[in-house]
């Protein structure tokens, strides 16, 4: 049986689509459920989930008597602070480079516990809509858990200063957010960068923690195995759910994290 995407998710992701292409502006009235119910050949009641999800979300303001509207975000992905490693290094008067190590997409079956938990795709909810074209589905990606769609996309790549390996980055992204993600040449083009472009951040959240770096990833930083390195693990969200998840391990002989207060 062919997989499809529940109805109230398809309107999700078409309201989504207008707001990021800036069809619709922060405060802009979206269509009236009558509306997207012509549009999309479903029940109002399917179009109110939607509406529901996103006014949840923070991406929609529903104003009683007056309408639906894009929500004044009180966030902006200049807000958060994404550290560039590629733009810190260039700033420094270092040479930079970047190595693709692999890219990989991956589905549910395929996912590890700890991906799992962080894109929150280990619960399965049915759909109680006659009108969501589908039976069980994933919470955060529509699919079904059990097949074969692509889910997150994967990708490692060292980052070098002076020809010198200084980080290696492992990131996981929303396939379905960022469709066009494994795509791209990450030789050339920045992961941080090229996220931000396509889907701005609303807000994130971080931890940094000095391990002993097993061998695989000693012999990527060209470090002894065990040698102290800083892991900085850092979630970002895009409209409401998680956009990407990276872990960065850097030589902790050669890196060192600063700001100002």
């Amino acid at each position: 049986m062919t997989k499809t995407i529940p109805a109230y998710q398809r309107i999700k992701n078409a309201i989504l689509d207008n707001i990021h292409s800036g069809k619709w502006q922060a405060g802009n009235a979206i269509s009236t459920e009558m509306a997207l119910a012509k549009e999309f050949g479903v029940s109002r009641m399917t179009v109110n989930r939607a509406l529901k999800e996103l006014s949840e979300e923070r991406v929609l303001e529903r104003r009683q008597g007056s309408g639906t509207f894009v929500a004044q975000q009180q966030f902006n992905h200049t807000f958060v602070e994404v550290r560039n490693i590629a733009q810190d290094l260039k700033s420094a008067n270092r040479d930079y480079q970047a190595q693709v190590v692999s890219k990989r997409i991956l589905t549910a079956a395929m996912l590890d516990d700890e991906l799992r938990r962080k894109f929150d795709i280990n619960k399965v909810a049915v759909s109680s809509n006659t009108n969501a074209d589908t039976t069980v589905m994933d919470d955060s990606t529509g699919a079904d858990s059990s097949s074969d769609v692509d889910v997150l996309y994967e990708v490692k790549i060292i980052h070098f200063a002076d020809g010198q390996p200084i980080q290696f980055e492992e990131r996981w992204v929303d396939a379905q957010k960022v469709p066009e993600f494994i795509e791209q040449d990450f030789s050339v083009v920045n992961t941080s960068d090229y996220l931000i472009a396509k889907s701005p951040l609303e807000r994130g959240r971080y931890t940094i923690r000095a391990l002993a770096a097993p061998d695989e990833i000693a012999v990527l930083l060209q470090i002894a195995p065990q040698s102290p390195t800083l892991v900085l693990r850092r979630q970002t969200y895009s409209a409401g759910r998680v956009l990407t998840f990276v872990k960065m391990w850097h030589a902790g002989d050669r890196y060192q994290f600063s700001g100002e207060l």
